[in-house]
């Protein structure tokens, strides 16, 4: 069996069994992926890595690719691996990141995945911990309700896939013949951006990237993340929050 389901954002309550009774009859062997904003590896504390214990002794895998809220800085110390063709990063032995580019074969099914996003909260400015003067900003944002973040504290520049990302997503797709059962990002692209917010949200150089993989591959759904609500667009495009829902 394999689930998905939407942004965790390191609080993984949806997992325990009175909410997803479906795992009584999964073994390791079965996954659920999380469509970004994992959010499971952040501050590297006690209470962090209770929580990965806890994932880890679930009876299911977890699978999940990267959003926009993930601690970039962290994820990047853990190497990659090959995996089911394709590369991944372990957290524990059975929560694994699914990395950027990549065609997994799981369960008989191809998977793309193409993991990241951009801050919809980062419009008043990122701000910069090593700034002589980063406290006196800090405290004067947070008085006047302002929507930032702070590098490399709660924005990486990594929520955005690298140009290489890019070109290693077009040549894993061009093998592929831009055919594959089942496409898992975070971010929409253009056009179910357009539908979900009525012209509302803008466009960004992944949503680009994906709009061109939306018109160029065949597939049989895209699941996704990122816009905090669970919708079907189109009968094949699934946005996913706090919804599990069976994908194989």
């Amino acid at each position: 069996m394999i689930y998905a389901t939407g942004d965790t954002h390191g609080t993984f309550e949806r997992f325990r069994e009175a909410y997803f009774p479906e795992q009584a009859t999964m073994t390791k062997d079965d996954y659920v992926i999380i469509c970004g904003d994992f959010g499971g590896v952040w501050d590297g504390g006690k209470q962090e890595n209770k929580r990965l214990d806890w994932l880890e002794q679930l009876p299911f895998t977890v699978l999940f690719v990267s959003g926009n809220h993930e601690n970039f800085d962290l994820l990047a110390e853990y190497p990659a691996e090959d995996w089911n063709g394709g590369k991944v990063q372990r957290i524990r032995p059975h929560v694994i990141h699914l990395l950027r580019s990549q065609v997994f074969q799981l369960q008989g099914h191809s998977f793309f995945t193409m993991g990241g996003g951009r801050s919809h909260d980062i419009e008043d400015g990122i701000l910069s911990p090593f700034s002589e003067d980063f406290w006196e900003q800090y405290l004067y944002y947070r008085s006047i309700g302002a929507r930032f973040r702070v590098n490399h504290r709660s924005w990486w520049k990594e929520e955005m896939p690298s140009s290489g990302e890019y070109q290693e997503a077009d040549k894993i797709l061009e093998q592929s013949g831009w055919a594959v059962d089942y496409i898992i990002t975070h971010a929409a692209p253009n056009h179910i951006v357009d539908l979900l917010s009525g012209g509302a949200y803008g466009y960004d150089p992944l949503t680009n990237f994906l709009e061109d993989v939306r018109q160029k591959a065949k597939f049989h759904y895209w699941l996704f993340g990122h816009y905090h609500d669970n919708r079907i667009f189109e009968e094949k495009y699934v946005l996913l929050w706090e919804q599990i829902v069976k994908v194989v």
